[in-house]
């Protein structure tokens, strides 16, 4: 059966859970999710998906979850040990419409989802200091970017023969140069979206 992938990014569980009811509405069923969504065309149906965000040391721990949601009438249909967010999907519809007892346990998917990304902050934190003290960034390249290209007589080249030159060489020396300042941007992200999902934690208790 053809999965039809779907790249899609969300914040908001419960915007997530909304998107996913309205694909199994329109006949796409999730039945993954890594980088993109799985989903399978089948017959439309008013479906009820829920999104859960757990991470597990054991692979015992992970099947004794699923179980549980099971025994409850929900469905595990996507997610792995490792993978944090958890989709279900109800399978026995006389029970609750949700898969959390209280609002501060459905909350608090938005916590452990903020712990995830500030501790992907602070593990890329000290590759970035150890880059600094053994003076792997050079911040020179942002005042001399010449000194990036190794292309013998590159600058006394003119025409055809420079362009060819100094194109083909530009990836590598913004690679040489720059590659560097990915750590910082990505740390800033994951703490800005740690930030977010704190944001989000508060809101949903109140």
């Amino acid at each position: 059966m053809k999965i039809r992938r779907v790249l899609k990014c969300f914040m908001n569980f419960e915007k997530e859970e909304k998107w996913l009811n309205e694909m199994a509405q329109k006949g796409f069923a999730l039945v993954g999710k890594d980088t993109s969504y799985g989903f399978i065309e089948t017959e439309p149906e008013n479906a009820i998906i829920r999104i859960d965000y757990r991470t597990f040391k054991t692979k015992r721990d992970f099947i004794d979850y699923c179980t549980l949601f099971e025994d409850s009438g929900w469905k595990h249909v996507a997610g792995t040990k490792n993978s944090g967010a958890q989709y279900f999907k109800q399978i026995d519809a006389s029970g609750s419409d949700d898969i959390f007892s209280d609002v501060r346990s459905k909350a608090g998917r938005y916590q452990r989802y903020s712990h995830m990304w500030l501790t992907m902050a602070l593990c890329m934190f000290p590759i970035f200091v150890a880059l600094a003290v053994n003076h792997s960034i050079d911040l020179s390249a942002f005042t001399n970017p010449k000194a990036l290209y190794y292309t013998p007589g590159l600058w006394e080249k003119t025409g055809f023969s420079f362009w060819f030159s100094f194109l083909f060489e530009t990836p590598f020396a913004i690679g040489r140069g720059f590659i560097w300042m990915l750590l910082p941007i990505m740390i800033l992200l994951y703490i800005g979206f740690s930030i977010k999902a704190k944001l989000l934690y508060r809101r949903a208790i109140k």
